[in-house]
């Protein structure tokens, strides 16, 4: 009798989770990915910049300026941070790339020390050879990355790998995948160069910029990111080109509100709040493995669970337009 008992079901948040775990509990090598970044971020040499940060900042610090009380404050602010990011900074955590990339728990907070001592530094003495240097891990990052997710995607849509599939498709999808990278590279730059500007001249005009333009900055990249968080998910469950992909994401977030925006959250506060648990051993102590193997079993269980969402939520869109046409 009611037209709306003719609409299809909307995809299922539990359903998409239980079925990536288990798709990921019966490919437990899978884990493999994570885990092997975070041991290699772990125990392999550090690969720092912090002598390059010091002697650009001195050469800053050298400038003539003509600066405002707000403005100083500014700098000074801005110099602090960039003094604890030299030392904390590891060029070898530029192998966890986005958009699409293996996934680290030591990527954002590398580990000082290890159950083996202080490990090997290797200082970079030249700009150029780091940002060279950057640039290949990202690139690794970046291929690397998309194997994983091919074979996760397998695992989560078909419950098996094809090895001879995901090789053959491994080419085209890094492709897409470093085009889809330099499409979020360009929206960011887009988004924040206007927005630093405008904090600056306000800055250098005597006006506090306040929390009210950096609440401002913060929730519209948070809403770009939130429109672009299924972006990637199209070259691996329907090999599509990047464009299509990106479009077919967008669809998918705005026709399956709150769904998927509650299927993020729930995401994000899984992932976040285990992450809290994993980071409890010190970083000397072998028990850190536990957390390790816990972290690179939670996300790709997560990882899982977002292509079976994905492909629920396609099909659910595509048959929602059936039906009212």
């Amino acid at each position: 009798m009611t037209e709306t008992s003719e609409f299809p079901a909307p995809p299922r948040l539990i359903q998409a989770m239980v079925t990536g775990f288990d798709a990921i509990t019966n490919h437990i090598l899978l884990i493999l990915f994570p885990l092997g970044l975070d041991m290699l971020i772990w125990f392999a040499p550090r690969l720092r910049i912090a002598n390059l940060i010091h002697a650009f900042l001195a050469e800053i610090a050298r400038l003539p300026t003509n600066e405002t009380p707000e403005l100083g404050e500014m700098i000074a602010v801005g110099q602090e941070a960039w003094l604890n990011f030299a030392e904390q900074v590891n060029l070898m955590t530029a192998l966890r790339s986005y958009p699409v990339g293996v996934p680290s728990l030591f990527a954002a907070f590398p580990p000082a020390e290890t159950p083996l001592g202080v490990p090997t530094i290797i200082e970079f003495s030249s700009s150029g050879s780091a940002i060279l240097t950057f640039a290949l891990l990202v690139l690794a990052g970046l291929i690397i990355g998309t194997l994983y997710y091919i074979l996760v995607a397998q695992a989560a849509l078909h419950d098996e790998i094809r090895w001879r599939q995901a090789l053959s498709n491994w080419g085209w999808a890094a492709i897409q995948v470093i085009l889809l990278a330099a499409i979020w590279l360009g929206i960011f730059f887009a988004v924040t160069l206007p927005s630093s500007c405008l904090i600056s001249v306000a800055a250098i005009g005597g006006v506090s910029p306040g929390a009210c333009v950096s609440l401002i900055y913060g929730g519209a990249l948070l809403w770009i990111a939130f429109q672009l968080i299924f972006s990637a998910h199209g070259i691996f469950t329907e090999q599509i080109s990047v464009l299509s992909s990106i479009r077919a994401g967008m669809r998918v977030v705005s026709a399956a509100l709150p769904g998927s925006a509650l299927f993020v959250v729930a995401a994000f506060l899984l992932s976040q709040g285990l992450n809290i648990l994993w980071r409890i051993p010190p970083d000397d102590s072998w028990l850190t493995l536990i957390g390790l193997a816990g972290h690179a079993f939670t996300i790709t269980g997560l990882l899982s669970a977002s292509f079976i969402y994905y492909r629920d939520a396609r099909l659910w869109v595509k048959q929602l337009k059936a039906t009212r046409t």
